[in-house]
């Protein structure tokens, strides 16, 4: 894997701060390693990057260091050299959590990327506010972690200051999926299931909601245990009630296995899901016939289709990363790069050095960042969420996720 290691650099402190005139360190061979910087910045990532959820994670590693890479060549930060430290959490929160305590120890680190599960977002917020260190996640769809526990309510309270997302939220997809099932796909009869975690639970709820507001009946609903591969059971439940959708709260390992049964037990149904669907992986898991017609909902408009993606596109594919970008590539190098804007602003404004709150501050400089990124404008509000609310449909058609449908929810 394509990971460019960055020697670390020389700090020079003077009057509390880290001075970015520092002379840079030296190889062996007596050759220059800064990069152009004097001083080195660590921008964390937590990602699983082993298991079942692999494939998402090291796309958003390799979109991670593509940003840091492309920052480092255009010493786009006067005086700083970025580096990257990738942490496995395997998609479980405990080792999350044990991940953030790890790079909070790491003085060097300003800001984090990650994670990919909502359930491990949870087990990391507290370790890092109460670091004052920023964590921007590429992925995370759970309202909760930004507007508070009872945001459906409409008391929306934000309980992390130092916590950012370049993700949309469920608050959205979920509902958006609805609309287009009922208004557009013209079903009528949904079976609800759900993983019981925080990311599929949360989903399927919000689009429940707004499935009932629009008039769809719900025929019935269920909870299954997404690491026990047997879903014949449910998969009777489903034909029996008369269904023509499933919802489906959760990611592809589940749902693929789950979308096939189904089909084999003779429901002829349409399996729809959120963005942790929409992979290869969930075609490959279901089968190309069992997942054709499948509709899975995602963050953002098809990057492929975005002029400010043209760079990215072509800057990944010239540095030969083994693995593909997946669905969150365009949103991890956005969510590095506003990181780096943030340390920039903070460099910036303190005459070319580190202060030492600099952590704190690249908190404080993340909540005015605003720039042209990959996915789009990347902005955050007042609860650290993302302005860019557009989300797209996508269908299986031909063994591979299409274009079907971009927009943004209309409640």
């Amino acid at each position: 894997m394509r990971n460019r290691s960055l020697l670390v650099i020389t700090t020079a402190v003077t009057a509390g701060a880290l001075t970015l005139t520092a002379c840079g360190s030296r190889d062996d061979k007596g050759g220059d390693n800064t990069g152009g910087g004097g001083v080195t910045v660590t921008i964390g990532l937590d990602a699983p990057l082993t298991g079942e959820l692999s494939a998402l994670g090291l796309g958003i590693k390799n979109s991670a260091d593509l940003a840091v890479n492309t920052a480092n060549k255009k010493e786009y930060v006067k005086g700083v050299t970025f580096k990257l430290v990738s942490l496995d959490d395997q998609a479980q929160p405990s080792a999350g959590q044990q991940n953030a305590t790890k790079l909070v120890a790491d003085k060097t680190v300003l800001g984090v990327v990650g994670p990919l599960n909502s359930g491990v977002a949870e087990s990391m917020q507290k370790v890092f506010d109460d670091a004052k260190l920023a964590q921007v996640s590429p992925a995370n769809t759970n309202p909760a972690l930004s507007q508070g526990p009872n945001w459906s309510s409409g008391d929306k309270k934000r309980g992390y200051k130092s916590y950012f997302r370049t993700a949309t939220t469920d608050a959205i997809q979920g509902p958006f999926a609805a609309q287009y099932v009922f208004n557009d796909a013209k079903k009528t009869k949904a079976f609800i299931i759900d993983d019981k975690k925080t990311y599929g639970a949360g989903l399927a709820g919000t689009f429940k909601g707004e499935w009932e507001k629009l008039g769809g009946k719900v025929v019935g609903t269920q909870h299954i245990d997404p690491e026990t591969k047997d879903f014949s059971a449910v998969a009777t439940q489903v034909k029996s009630s008369g269904a023509d959708v499933v919802y489906y709260g959760g990611e592809y390992p589940a749902a693929g296995p789950l979308a096939k049964q189904i089909k084999e037990a003779g429901a002829k149904v349409t399996v729809v899901g959120g963005d942790a669907l929409f992979s290869p992986e969930y075609v490959k898991l279901a089968g190309a016939t069992a997942a054709e017609g499948d509709i899975a909902t995602s963050v953002g408009a098809p990057i492929e289709s975005l002029a400010s993606a043209k760079e990215f596109l072509d800057n990944y594919k010239a540095a030969n990363y083994k693995e593909a970008f997946e669905a969150y590539g365009g949103y991890s190098y956005d969510s590095t790069w506003s990181i780096i804007e943030a340390v920039k602003k903070v460099v910036d404004g303190n005459g070319g050095k580190l202060p030492e709150d600099a952590r704190a501050k690249v908190v404080e400089a993340l909540q005015g960042v605003s720039f042209e990124g990959v996915t789009g404008s990347v902005a955050f509000d007042e609860f650290g969420d993302t302005t860019n609310k557009q989300l797209t449909v996508y269908q299986v058609q031909g063994g591979a996720f299409k274009p079907v449908k971009s927009g943004t929810f209309g409640g």
